[in-house]
C-alpha cells in the first residue's frame, strides 16, 4: 500500500502559555499543502524500516514511522511490516513532514489490517507521537489550540491561489525557536482569515517564532521580503522555521530562489 504524506503550513502561530507537561499552549491554523513524501507499507516476515530520498538523521528505531508502528503493535498486535519512506519534504523546516509520515503510517496500518479505527481514536494515537501529528489524520484546515492537537473548524479556501514555499536548508531546532518567545494572549482574527482579507492578515496573523529565528538566520527574513516583492498577498515563516511561504494570485517565477529548495502548488484536498 502506497500513500503520500503531505506537508502543512501555519497561518499564524501564537505561543500562549507553558504547560506542566513541558509543551506550550498555542494557537495556529494548520493548512495542508501538496508537498509530499511517499510511504509504502507491506506485510513482511519481520519488521523493517528503510528510506530513500533526503537523508534522515538518527537510527531507524527512532523514526516516527517506526514509533507509529510500535504503537499499533502495542494496541492491536498487528503483524510485521516493511515500511519504506521516500523523503522529499525537508526536515526541520516547520512543515510537519515527520508528523505527517507518522500519521499516515497509522492510517495506512489501519487500512492494511482492517482495524476499522475511527478518526477520534487515530487522532488520540497520533497525539502520543507528536504535538501536530493528529492534524494529519483528517488533513483539512483547522484552528488548533492546546499543544496543537485540539481542533475547531475554520473555513479557509485558498484553492484559487498558489502557495510558494522556500526552504533555505537551515535546520531550526524547537528549543532554538522557543528560546526567545514570550507567551502572549490568543489573537488570530478568524473572520479576517475566513473572508480572505489579505490586507489585514499582516496584523491579524503573527508567528511568534519569527523574531527570534530571523535574528539568528537573517536569510529567512530576506526570503520573506523577496516573496512580498514578487507580489505575495501574505508571507510568513511556517511553524518554527526555517521554511517561508507566500500566497499568490498565480504561479510565479522562482528562479530567484534557485539556491534553495522550493515548492509551488495548491491546496492538497477538496474543501
Amino acid at each position: 500500500m502506497i500513500v503520500f504524506p503531505n506537508a502543512k503550513i501555519n497561518l499564524g502561530l501564537n505561543i500562549i502559555s507553558k504547560r506542566p507537561d513541558h509543551y506550550h499552549n498555542l494557537e495556529t491554523v494548520f493548512y495542508p499543502i501538496a508537498w509530499q513524501d511517499a510511504l509504502e507499507i507491506i506485510e513482511a516476515s519481520d519488521y523493517q524500516f528503510t528510506s530513500s530520498g533526503l537523508p534522515i538523521a538518527g537510527a531507524p528505531e527512532n523514526n516516527l514511522c517506526t514509533k507509529a508502528y510500535q504503537l499499533m503493535v502495542a494496541k492491536h498486535h498487528i503483524a510485521p511490516v516493511h515500511i519504506h519512506l521516500h523523503k522529499i519534504i525537508p526536515m526541520g523546516a516547520g512543515l510537519g513532514g515527520g508528523s505527517s509520515d507518522a500519521a499516515f503510517t497509522l492510517t495506512t496500518l489501519n487500512s492494511l489490517f482492517n482495524l476499522q479505527l475511527n478518526t477520534a481514536t487515530l487522532q488520540a494515537y497520533a497525539s502520543l507521537l507528536g504535538a501536530d501529528c493528529a492534524f494529519f489524520i483528517e488533513n483539512k484546515p483547522v484552528l488548533a489550540n492546546g499543544k496543537g492537537d485540539e481542533f475547531s473548524p475554520i473555513h479557509i479556501d485558498l484553492s484559487a491561489y498558489t502557495i510558494v514555499v522556500v526552504y533555505p536548508a537551515i535546520h531550526v531546532s524547537t528549543a532554538e525557536a522557543f528560546a526567545g518567545v514570550q507567551p502572549s494572549p490568543a489573537r488570530i482574527n478568524k473572520i479576517a482569515l475566513e473572508n480572505l482579507e489579505f490586507d489585514n492578515w499582516q496584523t491579524a496573523l503573527k508567528n511568534d517564532f519569527e523574531q527570534t529565528v530571523i535574528s539568528k538566520h537573517p536569510v529567512i527574513g530576506n526570503i520573506k521580503n523577496a516573496l512580498y516583492q514578487k507580489g505575495a498577498l501574505y508571507a510568513s515563516m511556517s511553524g518554527s522555521g526555517a521554511a517561508v511561504f507566500g500566497i499568490f494570485e498565480k504561479e510565479i517565477d522562482v528562479a530567484d530562489f534557485s539556491a534553495y529548495q522550493t515548492w509551488q502548488g495548491k491546496l492538497i484536498i477538496d474543501l
